[in-house]
This record gives C-alpha cells, sequence and structure tokens, in this order.
C-alpha cells in the first residue's frame, strides 16, 4: 500500500506528499482492530492480514520521500504525519516508531507549533484559521491518546517555558464556547459548520480532570453532512477512544 498518487494534479504532479493526510480517518480502523483482537469479532487470519497492510503502509509512510516530506511539515500536515505512524506503530507493536513518535511529539510537534500563548500560528495565518486551530488540536490530543503511558504522559507535557496540550487547550476553549470571540477573520468556507463535538474536548477533559470540557463536548454538534468538514473530523467514535 501506498499513496504515490495522492493529490495528484494533473498535467503537473502525479502525486504528493501532503496526500498522506488522506488516510487520517484510518486511525479509527486501527483502534477498532485493536479493540478487536482477542475477540470472535475477527478471526486469526484477517487479523493478520490487516496487521501486515498496516505494518507495509507504515514502511511506506517513513521510509518514501512523500512521507518524509509530509513528517518535516511545520503545520498540521507534520501533527496527522505522526498522528497516523503512532496509531499504525501501536497496532501492529512497532515499539522503535511509538518511540520515535513520542520523541518528536516533545522535541519537534510541541516546540515547532504551540506558541507562547498556546495559540497554533502555523494554523492561525491560514485562509480558515478556526477550523484548522480545532483540525491541529484534534490531531495533537489523539497523539496524546495514542501514545501517553503511566511512565510518560504526555498530557502532561510542557517545554521549558510552558508549552504544551494543556495551555493549547487553555488557549482555544474560550472560542469554542463563544466562536465569535475568536481574534481571527472568519473562516472562507464553511465557517458556520464549526465547531463539533471536538475530539480534543473529550479527550483533554478527561486526561486533564476539566469536567467543563467534556460538558461543551455533549452539547455540541455530533456530526456534519458536509463532505469537507467530515474530511476534517476524524475522531467519529469516541467510544472506540475512551472505553
Amino acid at each position: 500500500p501506498s499513496l504515490l498518487y495522492a493529490q495528484a494534479i494533473r498535467g503537473r504532479f502525479t502525486g504528493r506528499g501532503i496526500g498522506i493526510i488522506d488516510t487520517i480517518h484510518l486511525v479509527e480502523v486501527a483502534r477498532a482492530v485493536e479493540i478487536l483482537e482477542g475477540s470472535k469479532g475477527i478471526s486469526v487470519a484477517d487479523l493478520s492480514g490487516v496487521k501486515k497492510w498496516f505494518s507495509e503502509y507504515l514502511q511506506w509512510m517513513t521510509t518514501h520521500q512523500y512521507g518524509m516530506d509530509e513528517r518535516e511539515a511545520k503545520n498540521n500536515h507534520g501533527t496527522c504525519w505522526v498522528m497516523q505512524v503512532a496509531a499504525f506503530a501501536r497496532l501492529t507493536g512497532n515499539k522503535e516508531l511509538l518511540e520515535y513518535c513520542r520523541a518528536r511529539f516533545k522535541t519537534v510537534i510541541v516546540p515547532g507549533q504551540v506558541d507562547k500563548d498556546g495559540s497554533f500560528p502555523q494554523e492561525l495565518r491560514r485562509t480558515k484559521p478556526y477550523s484548522y486551530s480545532l483540525f491541529n488540536l484534534d490531531a495533537m490530543t489523539t497523539i496524546a491518546q495514542i501514545l501517553s503511558t503511566p511512565q510518560e504522559n504526555l498530557w502532561l507535557f510542557e517545554t521549558p517555558d510552558g508549552r504544551g496540550l494543556a495551555l493549547a487547550m487553555k488557549y482555544m476553549f474560550p472560542y469554542l464556547v463563544d466562536k465569535k470571540s475568536f481574534p481571527r477573520s472568519a473562516d472562507v468556507m464553511y465557517d458556520s459548520e464549526w465547531p463539533m463535538r471536538q475530539s480534543s474536548l473529550l479527550f483533554a477533559g478527561l486526561a486533564l480532570g476539566r469536567p467543563e470540557y467534556i460538558d461543551l463536548w455533549k452539547r455540541l454538534p455530533p456530526d456534519s453532512k458536509v463532505e469537507e468538514v467530515m474530511r476534517n473530523f476524524f475522531i467519529r467514535q469516541p467510544v472506540l477512544w475512551v472505553s
């Protein structure tokens, strides 16, 4: 498996590294298979086949130039590369890649993307700053949900100057409560569709002991019928992640 032809542009590119972001929804497939493992819900043959597929896709993602380009992206693309690699590595038992993703989260993702006020400058400068800030926050918190252990809790990680997930949540939460107060122009497309039940609210509410996050999550719309919005809403089955 590969994404050699993802986000191709006719006459210009047969494929691009940024197309790797289009498999973000597979993180829930990987999580579902983890839950099914050891049950009667999946056969030994099917489990072996699925793990083999994800193992081969991981190999491509981490060695092909497209994958390496995506890994080095300074915005949500780089975040989503780590999120996917972490999810697929956990399913396939790739401990080396799991440790790599933990280290990258602490040394590259958080220091490189979270500003001192908790915002994401790379997302704020886009034409859809609100939805991309939510998208990146969901991806970062999903990384913590996947990779945190009792010995290494990424939810509590902070840089020496205090940047981490708690600060990012603190920055964005008021604008989830009152979107009109967001200090940037409205998104140029689909602005009215956001926010929804952002997974960051649920995950951070549980991990950081913030019931107000969970209360808001419960009150927000659970889904959208707009395809572009659905594409950027990749945690669709929260029960997979908190059970």
